[in-house]
């Protein structure tokens, strides 16, 4: 059976994604739950996909759960539609939004299609991840490891810092003096 391959980008910093492989058989719930996971987001809130174009417009909706909003196009659910029935096209979109009062939303692309399944993969897999995942409340990347890997990565805790990062006021810095006072002095004794 063949697998499709997604590349799920956060919208706000395409740098930030997360590669998904899904069989076409499984439903979107699945493949919702799946984004979640990669993104380390709860399950609480809403959700839904809307198949989308090249210039990713909306196109028709694929609710989590059914609703009494009135739409020009009745919506599908995800629960009975199957991720392969709504690819078309080669490089098919969709656009992810979920929790409606924080609007986060993820550009979904299908970057790829392999013939055979992975019997290692666990399907829906999460294959690559790219980019610090944004924090669904605001607090996540800042405790625990997240910390640690950022000191590491932008070297907090180098030697003549205080534990919050800062020198002491009038601490010398390790840079060459780069003549600037001399010379604003000798620009005040032009004028």
């Amino acid at each position: 059976m063949p697998v499709l391959k997604f590349r799920v980008y956060w919208e706000e910093d395409e740098s930030v994604y997360r590669d998904i492989v899904v069989k076409p058989s499984q439903n979107f719930v699945q493949f919702h739950q799946a984004i979640l996971t990669a993104y380390e987001f709860d399950s609480k809130h809403k959700a839904t996909f809307y198949r989308s174009n090249d210039n990713w417009q909306r196109g028709r909706e694929i609710l989590l759960e059914k609703d009494e909003q009135v739409r020009k196009a009745e919506p599908l659910l995800m629960s009975d539609t199957p991720v392969g029935a709504m690819v078309r096209d080669p490089n098919q979109k969709f656009i992810y939004l979920y929790d409606f009062a924080k609007n986060w939303t993820f550009l979904v692309e299908l970057i790829g299609v392999a013939k055979d399944e992975n019997a290692k993969l666990t399907y829906p897999a999460i294959v690559r991840k790219e980019g610090l995942a944004p924090s669904q409340y605001g607090t996540k990347g800042l405790i625990g490891d997240k910390l640690v890997e950022m000191e590491e990565k932008y070297d907090l805790n180098r030697e003549g810092m205080s534990e919050d990062g800062f020198g002491e006021e009038g601490e010398e810095t390790d840079r060459e003096d780069d003549g600037m006072e001399e010379s604003s002095t000798e620009d005040e004794n032009m004028f």
